[in-house]
């Protein structure tokens, strides 16, 4: 029997698939606010966004513009195109995602989302999912104090959902931020999933001890048969 008590799952990448409407909100927000696009400049400022997929958003404008009120205001460009993208339906639920949600909730399991997104992308996308009923939390940056690859969101999600040890926790999701939020967590399990831009090798690099094809491979994991 696990001794996992809580599943902490990243969203874009992880359990859902939005088309690659992260990098083209990210690409509005930079050609209002960024480097002209074409210039060494923007080149930087996109492999930046590639290596802090899973990390706060707000955070990721502020390494990339260098000034607090420059980068808010490109985030709010970020979210609003991030949320006609919600709107227009190319945000959808990835496979097995729903039956692995379900299947830990019904093993006593209880389930967090976590993401980089602000409060407000992260509820509009879990409403139009319908996955409210299904999950015990959602976590963004704002809920914990800092995003990943700090540990303050799984760490949040387990004082939150009343759950004892570090060791109860399991930490899912698409990004090397992922892997190394949930190792400073402490978390009993780790794992990386290839349903993002993540490769196997750079999970490997990054020191994740678990690495799956989709999410539902963490059920046999923890002792629970899949649909």
């Amino acid at each position: 029997m696990s001794s996992i008590t809580i599943a902490c799952l990243d969203m874009a990448g992880t359990t859902i698939a939005d088309d690659g409407s992260v990098l083209a909100a990210f690409s509005a927000a930079l050609a209002r606010f960024g480097p002209a696009e074409g210039t060494p400049a923007y080149a930087e400022a996109m492999r930046t966004v590639h290596a802090t997929m899973g990390q706060s958003k707000i955070d990721v404008f502020r390494e990339i513009l260098g000034d607090e009120a420059t980068a808010w205001q490109a985030n709010e460009v970020f979210e609003e195109r991030y949320a006609d993208a919600v709107a227009a339906g190319q945000v959808s639920a990835l496979p097995g995602a729903v039956d692995t949600i379900t299947r830990l909730c019904d093993a006593g399991i209880q389930v967090c989302l976590l993401t980089g997104f602000s409060p407000a992308t992260r509820d509009t996308i879990i409403d139009m999912l319908g996955w409210q009923p299904l999950i015990d939390l959602a976590l963004s940056p704002a809920d914990a104090g800092r995003g990943r690859p700090w540990p303050d969101l799984p760490l949040t999600a387990l004082l939150r959902l009343g759950g004892g040890a570090v060791s109860e926790l399991a930490v899912v999701g698409d990004t090397p931020s992922d892997i190394e939020s949930g190792r400073r967590a402490g978390a009993g399990l780790v794992a990386g999933v290839l349903t993002g831009r993540t490769t196997r090798d750079e999970f490997e690099a990054a020191k994740a001890p678990h690495v799956f094809d989709g999410i539902a491979d963490l059920l046999p994991l923890l002792g629970i048969s899949a649909g």
